[in-house]
């Protein structure tokens, strides 16, 4: 009997001794448990050390959207009215004579602001950004003023440019006879006035030379080395000047100044002109 009690005591012994030793070696254990974390994953928790940094992240900054506007041409409103339909007079012929010089009124000279001095007028205006009105304010004229010369009486009176005296020097042979005063240019065969025509001179800086002179050099197809200019039907009388036909005195008139030659407007005319002139023509160049 004692004997039994001794061997249930060791065996109970025995059992709390492998008790205490499972409960020992697992709190050794290096691993985490296998059951599953607080986090619900059921795999191992990261450390903290490989958890991953969020990226810095800079504050988003708004950007307006500018969209330039279309930028707004300045209005430019007509000036007060210096002339108008209806009205008569000096004025009007000077405005009608002007519009003429540069082929704006092709019309007489009557000094009444009509329809066609009204129509020439706007056209005059469109062709230069000044608001079409077909009055004539301040902008008008003084932009017409400074395309233009101050018309002759000629002019404004339908005459044209009414030549002088005949020189005596262009009484005699075949002569160039060339007009200062009146603007002319008349072909003159034995003292008989055979073609007249318009003509326009130098600038100031560059003067159509005076006196007797004869046609030296003839080019129908003529171009300045000097300044790359047309000059055709030119009739070479002094130096490097010559009588031709000017396409710039055609469109501005007497606006203009030519370098020393003698301008002629009228193609046809001087082409003819050209025709008839010979080599040794004198040419007379005068004040009458």
């Amino acid at each position: 009997m004692l004997l039994v009690r001794r061997l249930l005591l060791g065996l109970s012994v025995a059992a709390l001794l492998c008790s205490a030793a499972y409960v020992a070696g697992d709190a050794l254990t290096d691993g985490p448990p296998d059951h599953p974390s607080a986090t619900g994953t059921g795999g191992p928790e990261p450390s903290a050390a490989a958890a991953p940094t969020p990226a810095a992240t800079s504050p988003t900054t708004a950007v307006a959207t500018y969209r330039p506007r279309r930028a707004r041409e300045p209005r430019v409103d007509a000036g007060r009215r210096l002339l108008g339909p209806g009205d008569d007079g000096r004025a009007v012929r000077d405005l009608q004579a002007r519009l003429q010089q540069i082929d704006w009124f092709q019309s007489d000279v009557t000094g009444t602001y009509g329809s066609l001095t009204t129509t020439a007028v706007r056209g005059f205006q469109a062709k230069r950004a000044i608001p079409v009105t077909g009055e004539v304010d301040r902008r008008t004229l003084e932009r017409l003023r400074a395309m233009t010369a101050k018309p002759t009486y000629a002019e404004m009176h339908n005459r044209g440019h009414v030549p002088g005296a005949l020189d005596p020097r262009c009484r005699i042979g075949r002569v160039l006879c060339i007009d200062k005063t009146s603007s002319t240019l008349r072909w003159v065969v034995d003292g008989r006035v055979l073609q007249t025509l318009d003509a326009r001179f130098g600038a100031t800086s560059t003067p159509t030379r005076e006196g007797v002179f004869h046609v030296y050099v003839k080019s129908a197809d003529h171009v300045s080395r000097l300044y790359g200019s047309a000059m055709p039907f030119a009739m070479f009388f002094s130096g490097g000047q010559a009588v031709h036909y000017s396409s710039d005195f055609a469109a501005v008139g007497y606006a203009g100044a030519s370098h020393g030659c003698v301008n002629i407007r009228d193609y046809d005319g001087v082409a003819r002109l050209f025709d008839q002139v010979r080599l040794g023509d004198t040419v007379v160049v005068y004040w009458s």
